[in-house]
């Protein structure tokens, strides 16, 4: 890994006229998310998303822009004098620090990985060399301190974040462990002021070089961990893809948060609340310790500050071997052979039977500081497919939890609902019989769930238009089966309160 790294410095007029000419160029040679795939082609450029290179060596053999700069930035290969000059302002890129020259020949600093942003913005990720994707597992680098302080690019677990967060327009914002920069560059787009935090100053220079080679925004950044840079300070929006890895020590910088256990990732849900304003939301992945003896759900309550509402989404378990594996697989200790790497997974094992934990969750935290005495906290497990980006679900699921927290079932049966865009009907049964055994609403857009119903609440949803009050929906149900309306109307509420917590249901004005 090189220790160098540009010296590109969006406070000097003529370093951000440089780093504009390099942005140019770059859009010139349509070294884009659009213009690589077309290059690549699916296959190879799916590969270069797994840290396999060999296809997009192939796919690059010929001469022109676009195939120079993804030798040169993505899979790290020099590139003669005279053919970088047909690509780049190389006086620029040598005088900033992203080229470094040897002898004819020129490489690259950094890896720089064309990104889409959420309006078909053209941006560039920058992080350390080999990192633009994955762990540090492939890294040949100059020793464990210098692995210790890689910053990644852009991943699965940033790409999940950026489409889960909320996306209305806000005062201020908090990228908190920014790494590359990536929340703070979606959080320039519709934040008024952004700061950007690491405990790790390496990961604070790359953010600082992503955000002024996309041209698409700045923050204040700050080094330090977790709240301590910020102090006091509120803001509007919290986003944190943290270093959540549940691991013994904290030889990554980038995964492995130093704290024992899940310590930091409850650590950080539990002082949130502090840092935000009213309304405001924290929005952050996580890993948690399933324990014996415990219930996850219940411990996961527990960590929600006071007057914050939440939805904690569990998306995928592992056991503990597993889990181990995967990190251990991560770091590249896989190759560091085999006593090296038994001692380390011993170390692993070790951490796990100490807090008595038997396997690890993974998914997604949102809490949104509501003041409410009588707080919404839904945990569930869903690792079912999804639709992104997710954050107009996420403000949907808040505001129905606000709806319901203040609608009593008389309202509730006074109401006019309707049914959610994208949701079908699916009538499960024996082929031929008369009637099904039973009925599944399922939802295409959003969270996609899938709820079962019976007879009455498929009727119901079926006929909630915004039109009639759901009471005298029920009314008229009750007359099509034959069942008492009074008694219908009794226990018919929870029902209908579900399909609304779920999305299935949207409560409209009368008229709308």
């Amino acid at each position: 890994m090189s220790t160098h790294l540009p010296t590109a410095d969006v406070q000097d007029p003529e370093s951000s006229a440089r780093t504009a000419r390099l942005r140019e160029a770059l859009l010139a040679a349509d070294f884009t998310a659009d213009g690589l795939l077309e290059l690549l082609g699916a296959p190879a450029y799916a590969a270069l998303a797994r840290s396999e290179t060999v296809p997009a060596v192939r796919a690059t053999r010929g001469d022109g822009p676009l195939e120079t700069l993804v030798r040169l930035f993505l899979l790290q290969r020099p590139v003669a004098l005279p053919r970088a000059r047909a690509a780049l302002p190389v006086a620029d890129c040598l005088a900033d620090g992203w080229l470094v020259q040897d002898g004819d020949e020129l490489r690259a600093s950094v890896d720089v990985r064309p990104y889409g942003g959420p309006e078909g913005q053209d941006w560039w990720i920058v992080s350390d060399l080999g990192c633009a994707v994955g762990g540090a597992g492939g890294i040949r680098g100059d020793g464990e301190t210098d692995r210790a302080q890689l910053v990644l690019g852009v991943g699965g677990a940033s790409t999940t974040l950026a489409g889960l967060t909320v996306r209305r327009p806000v005062a201020t914002a908090l990228d908190l462990g920014t790494g590359s920069g990536i929340q703070a560059l979606h959080a320039a787009q519709h934040a008024t002021r952004v700061t950007a935090t690491d405990l790790n100053p390496r990961a604070l220079r790359i953010a600082a070089l992503t955000l002024a080679l996309s041209g698409a925004g700045s923050a204040d950044l700050r080094e330090g961990s977790l709240f301590e840079p910020v102090g006091q300070e509120t803001y509007d929006l919290i986003v944190s893809n943290p270093p959540f890895v549940i691991s013994p020590g904290a030889r990554l910088t980038y995964r492995d948060g130093g704290m024992g256990g899940d310590d930091l990732c409850r650590t950080l849900v539990q002082q949130s609340a502090a840092r935000l304003n009213d309304g405001g939301y924290c929005q952050l992945l996580a890993n948690w310790q399933h324990v014996a003896g415990e219930e996850w759900h219940d411990r996961l309550r527990s960590w929600v500050p006071r007057g914050c509402d939440a939805w904690i989404v569990q998306r995928e378990v592992q056991d503990v071997t597993q889990y181990a594996e995967l990190w251990l697989r991560d770091a590249g200790d896989h190759r560091a052979g085999d006593e090296t790497y038994t001692a380390r997974y011993d170390a692993w094992l070790d951490e796990f039977e100490a807090h008595k934990t038997k396997a690890v969750g993974f998914g997604w935290i949102t809490l949104r500081k509501s003041g409410s005495d009588s707080p919404s906290i839904t945990v569930e497990e869903w690792p079912h497919p999804v639709e992104q980006p997710l954050g107009e679900s996420v403000v949907g699921h808040f505001a129905r939890q606000d709806y319901l927290r203040a609608t009593d079932d008389a309202a509730l049966l006074a109401a006019h609902f309707r049914l959610a865009d994208g949701v079908v009907q699916e009538q499960v049964g024996l082929p031929g019989a008369e009637d099904p055994e039973h009925v599944v609403l399922r939802q295409n857009r959003g969270m996609r769930r899938a709820t079962k119903v019976d007879t009455v609440g498929a009727g119901f949803a079926g006929v909630c238009d915004g039109s009639l009050p759901a009471g005298r929906i029920l009314d008229a149900i009750a007359q099509l089966v034959g069942e008492d309306p009074v008694l219908l109307r009794d226990r018919t509420p929870s029902s209908i309160r579900m399909l609304v917590e779920q999305g299935f249901l949207e409560p409209v004005a009368a008229g709308d």
